[in-house]
This record gives structure tokens, sequence and C-alpha cells, in this order.
């Protein structure tokens, strides 16, 4: 029987409903990361904080603190499950069995969420996780998915049953119609998209709601989702690589100006060391795209592909399409991974934009998961608008650490250490867009 999501809703209380349900909420590049991170770093020590780019809303004052904390709280005790840990020893990921070693799925067997800090400060909340990089790292995604939950539950508290049964029909009916159009998208040609909607969701129900209609809808077109949980649920792949965190930590860590502008390339070169096919997917925004494109060793161009993740996105792929060929290669045999900010429309526009000259997948997020513009039924007064809320490295064992990213609204850090970064790394600024 299908999920009365409204009924749900409506019900909500903790004992049925709390936000993190389970360890393998979360995106499965966090447990790659994770892995390598212990493996090779084992007694780094990384902070991360919370960072609420909608400056406008002040979520302190939406927010419940308590509500917060006995969520964050209940958070920390959840461990994985037998089940999972089989599942993630015995599964087969990007072709590959075993790809996290049994020592790993040892550590995992007894790993929590480590302690946290959280203050208040002009109407936002600072939420701090301190502490070894291996455990700290596991914050990120559940940090956001709590926030973002309690936010709309929240704002829905006010609606009757009726106005979030009509809340939630328009929100499906307005999911439906982009597959459909995505369907189309599909029947001209190769289509390959997978759910990359965890950090940002409306809530773990509504997600897994959004990736059964992706299944029934896309069939074999939709490839996957990021986020563990539904994955194993779904039995779908679980889809995901690598994140601006370890170029962040890896550049943080150096001890000069020349070891910094080598420090995403080393990055890579340990990620290689643990993964290899398809899981070679560069990131190369974190201090620009461009810089990073011009110093690159001859070895990354022989990468399975590029995720361009804050460039306009035709900008972004031809950018990569662009350098392949200059260093000898055929970008038809490469695949870009296309993720930020990613609509219909700019889907709709990418995937015939590459047809024909690169591989594309699409991880789609918050305008997949998180998308009830319009659906508020009147008079309710619910603010279900998306969040740009984001967690962050914020320093390493004592260092600060920076992102310049190819949007400018994205840069992180202190504003000396910024500069140093922009003149190391040659940056050249372009238009903002949306964070």
């Amino acid at each position: 029987m299908p999920l009365d999501l409204a009924t749900r809703v409506y019900d909500h209380s903790f004992r049925i409903d709390p936000v993190v349900r389970t360890l393998l909420d979360t995106d499965f590049y966090k447990l790659l990361m994770q892995q390598m991170i212990w493996k090779l770093h084992r007694e780094r020590r990384v902070t991360f904080g919370l960072i609420n780019r909608s400056t406008h809303i002040r979520l302190a004052d939406t927010i419940d603190e308590r509500e917060l904390i006995a969520q964050l709280d209940h958070a920390r005790t959840v461990r994985f499950a037998k089940n999972e840990l089989i599942w993630l020893a015995g599964n087969t990921f990007y072709g590959k069995k075993q790809i996290f070693e049994p020592a790993f799925i040892e550590y995992l067997s007894t790993f929590q969420l480590p302690p946290y800090e959280l203050h208040k400060k002009d109407g936002q909340f600072e939420l701090h996780f301190d502490g070894l990089w291996r455990e700290t790292t596991m914050w990120e995604v559940p940090a956001l998915a709590i926030i973002n939950e309690m936010r709309y539950r929240a704002a829905m508290r006010g609606m009757t049953r009726f106005e979030l049964d009509v809340l939630y029909a328009r929100a499906k009916a307005k999911l439906w119609g982009k597959v459909e159009r995505l369907r189309a998208l599909r029947d001209e040609g190769a289509l390959r998209i997978a759910d990359f909607g965890t950090r940002r969701r409306h809530g773990f129900l509504w997600q897994r709601w959004c990736v059964e209609a992706m299944q029934e809808g896309l069939g074999r077109s939709f490839i996957g989702t990021s986020n563990i949980k539904h994955a194993m649920d779904t039995g779908l792949e679980a889809i995901g690589t690598n994140a601006h965190e370890l170029p962040m930590v890896y550049a943080a860590l150096a001890p000069d100006d020349a070891a910094l502008r080598q420090a995403p390339y080393a990055m890579l070169a340990d990620w290689a060391k643990l993964y290899d096919g398809n899981l070679l997917i560069m990131l190369p925004d974190t201090f620009g795209t461009s810089a990073f494109l011009a110093g690159a060793p001859d070895w990354v161009a022989d990468w399975r592909g590029g995720r361009p993740d804050s460039a306009p996105p035709i900008e972004g792929a031809q950018e990569l399409i662009d350098w392949w060929r200059s260093r000898g290669r055929d970008p038809r045999q490469k695949l870009i991974v296309l993720s930020d900010g990613m609509t219909v429309d700019t889907i709709e526009e990418t995937v015939r934009y590459l047809r024909g000259k690169a591989e594309a997948s699409i991880g789609w997020g918050t305008n997949l998961t998180n998308d009830f513009t319009g659906c508020v039924p009147n008079g309710a007064g619910a603010d279900l608008d998306p969040l740009s809320l984001v967690c962050k490295v914020i320093a390493v064992e004592g260092k600060p650490a920076v992102k310049l990213s190819d949007n400018p609204a994205k840069i992180a850090g202190p504003e000396a250490e910024v500069e140093r970064y922009k003149r190391v790394f040659d940056y050249r600024m372009t238009a903002p867009r949306p964070a």
C-alpha cells in the first residue's frame, strides 16, 4: 500500500520519524572518502562547520533548539546494523566486489558520530564538528538532513491534514511532469540520471517517494541514487565518487605555496591507490577549474571523466572536452557528471548538447527531492523553498581551510587565506551564480 505522506507528516513524532534512522542514510561518496581517510590519514584532526548561504532565513528563529539537540543526540546513538554491514561487504559497487576492505567494515561495526558543538548567533545556528577526520567527515550529510527536515517540519506544523494532502498531491504531480519530460528526452537518445538529493531534501520519506517515482518512470535510464539506504532498499546502484573536502584538506596541510599548488593532484594520486574504473572521476573546481586543468599531470587525462560542479553545465563540460582534446584524448570516451543546480530545463539542454561529444551523467539534487515551489495551498503560510545550506571543512589541525570554486558566490575561508589561494591558483573571477 502506498505511503500516505500527508498523514505521516501530520502525525510526525520523534518515535515514528527521527530524521536519522540509519547511518546508511548518507551519500555513497562519504563512505568511499571515509575509507580513504581511515586508511591514509587515520589521526588527522579536521573541523567541519555548518554554513547557511540563505542568510535571509533565520534558522535559529525557525527551528526549536531543544528539538534540534534531541535529533543531533539521537543521531549519535545510531550504529550500523549487522545486515547493513553484510550488504556493504558483499555487494558489488561500480562493478567491483569488496570495494570496502574487511578491516574497514570491522571499523564501521563500532562507529558512531562524534560530539558536536551548537550555538546560536544572529538568528543562525553555529554547528561545528571537531575531531578525527575519519569521524567528523560522517557528520556532513546527517547534519544537513537534520537541519533541512526540521525546518520543513516547523514550516508545516500549522498546516491541516487536508492542506498537507493537497501539498503532497501537487508536489507529486509536479515531479511526475518532470519525469514525463525526461522520458521524452530518453526516447531521443541515451540518458543517464541519478538522485543526488540527500543533503538538501525535503525529508527522508519524500526522497524515497522521489526515488521510486524516478525508478518507475525512467527504468534503466535512472541509474541509481547517492543515498546508500535508499539504494539498498530499492535495489538501485549506489552512486558517488569524491567531494571538495578532500582537496581542501590536502591544501590546508600544504607547507608552502608550491605544495599548495600541487595539493589537488596529490589527493587524486592517493585516491587512485584505492579506487579505479568509473570511480576515477576528477572534481576540478575546488580552486578553479582553469588552473586545475592547466597544471594537471598527463595521467589525470587518462581518468574516466570529470565533474564540473560549479560552472554553468554546458560551459563547464565544454572546458573539459577542449582540455581532453588538447591532451590527445577522445572526449567521446569520457564521462562528464553534471550535478550543480540541475533543473529539467538544464538537463534537457545539456544532455542534447553533449550527445556525440562525450558521455553525460546527471546527478539531480535539490530540484528533484525538494521542489515545493507553487505547491503550498493558499493561506497555509508555509515557506518550503529550499535552503542553500552546506557543511564544509573550516580547519585542518588548526590551519584554515579554503574553497574557491568556479562560482564566486561559493567561496569560503578567511579573507587573507582566500587571497593567497587566488594568487597561488591564478584564480579567474567569473560572474556569480546562485549558491
